[in-house]
């Protein structure tokens, strides 16, 4: 990582009990105001449209609320905007630190490239398979992160409503399209996701097949972004750890194998049919 990278993140470890301070420090501050407005947390709850233990845990640090529910609990607790201001900081906090630098970049994209051969990128995923995948995770993930990534993986979701609208191209590799990851059902929703999402006009979704001789991507997964300044960066990923390269050369040759990766996979016809093919074949 370079100095220039977006929301730069300190040493994971750091990162992570940095995000976890802020957490606790606005669950703190929630409760002392809520005290003392003199609610419980019942009431409180009923109020927000949360029960009195999703309460505990937005004061115990356990859980980051949605920022519908920060807005929400500054207009009933009177806190005049006290509870707004850190709603960027648990925005961050919300991801794992190794993530946080790109999920800033995915917000200002103008063009998304990802390359993907272990599992449905993360802006596709239904609900489901978002539960499957972080489910097989070891050491297991507790209830709460899960519940916690998945709000923030869903809420990436809406570089798809951006307008105007950034191109996004994603090639995987067919393989992730045969992997039973939760289960027929969930791999059936998966699938028809896929179908769904690479009908727009801006997205393209296309497979590597099994059978291809050559194949440029056998290096790994990996995505480049491009802002609307027409900086690029080049992201990847791999045991909880991540690299965000800036150097211009490298993010050059990155796109351009990227292209050769996207010339010999199928074309988005093509995709789109085998993944109808596999869907009745569930």
């Amino acid at each position: 990582m370079t100095e220039e990278q977006p929301g730069a993140a300190p040493e994971p470890a750091a990162a992570d009990r940095a995000g976890q301070g802020v957490v606790a420090a606005f669950g703190q501050s929630l409760k002392t105001l809520r005290t003392r407005a003199g609610m419980e947390r019942e009431e409180f709850g009923k109020r927000l449209g949360y029960s009195a233990s999703t309460i505990a845990s937005f004061e115990q640090g356990r859980r980051i609320p949605p920022p519908r529910a920060i807005d929400r609990s500054d207009e009933v607790l009177g806190a005049d905007g006290l509870l707004k201001v850190w709603k960027d900081q648990l925005e961050r906090a919300q991801y794992p630190a190794f993530f946080q630098g790109m999920a800033q970049l995915e917000k200002q994209a103008i063009e998304l490239l990802a390359y993907d051969t272990l599992a449905v990128k993360g802006l596709l995923q239904t609900e489901e398979y978002m539960r499957a995948v972080l489910s097989n995770r070891r050491p297991p993930l507790d209830a709460e992160t899960i519940e916690q990534r998945v709000t923030a993986r869903l809420a990436r979701q809406a570089i798809f409503e951006r307008r105007p609208a950034p191109f996004l191209s994603f090639v995987m590799c067919e393989s992730v399209l045969l992997r039973n990851v939760g289960g027929k059902e969930v791999l059936r929703g998966q699938l028809e996701q896929l179908l769904l999402v690479g009908g727009r006009r801006n997205v393209e979704i296309q497979v590597m097949p099994l059978d291809c001789e050559d194949n440029a991507g056998l290096e790994g997964p990996f995505t480049v972004v491009t802002r609307e300044d027409g900086k690029r960066f080049v992201y990847a990923e791999a045991q909880s750890t991540s690299a965000l390269e800036t150097d211009p050369r490298q993010t050059v040759l990155a796109a351009a194998r990227y292209g050769i990766i996207r010339s010999q996979a199928l074309s988005p016809r093509e995709s789109l049919e085998l993944i109808e093919k596999l869907l009745g074949e569930l």
